[in-house]
């Protein structure tokens, strides 16, 4: 009979929650300052992404006080539709879907790149970083208390 592995302790679960909330948070806070302190403006979708992860704060925090692993089932849908948004956003930024069928048609263009820190690094991609690491986060917390 081959060895079977423990079932996952709460402190596992809680501590990707954790930082699926970390990741949130910090994301959360790195928008506010670009956009209140150093004065960029969002453009449309980028309005929508932090539709999107602005709440994930919030709902992770109330999945870890007292930990309940069905925070997943609330989490995860957001951080999709975050992720999907982030995923289009960078490849109109990227030049790879044309930005004729976004819906940023006034103000800041959703193209351009405002900020390229390391000649590669940009917001739209630091976004889908942020989104692909909350959902995998979540995932893995889902499949550990599934156990």
């Amino acid at each position: 009979m081959p060895p079977t592995l423990p079932p996952p302790t709460p402190t596992a679960g809680w501590t990707l929650i954790f930082l699926a909330w970390l990741v949130a948070s910090i994301a959360t806070l790195a928008a506010l300052f670009l956009g209140e302190i150093m004065g960029y403006t969002p453009c449309v979708l980028c309005w929508y992404q932090r539709i999107a992860m602005f709440p994930l704060v919030l709902i992770l925090a109330v999945g870890l006080f007292p930990f309940d692993p069905r925070v997943v089932r609330y989490a995860l849908p957001l951080a999709l539709v975050g992720w999907g948004l982030a995923l289009f956003h960078w490849g109109v930024a990227s030049g790879l879907i044309p930005e004729s069928i976004t819906p940023c048609s006034q103000g800041v263009p959703c193209s351009v790149e405002q900020i390229v820190w390391f000649g590669f690094l940009t917001l739209p991609m630091l976004s889908v970083l942020a989104f692909s690491g909350i959902i995998a986060l979540l995932l893995i917390t889902h499949f550990k208390a599934s156990e």
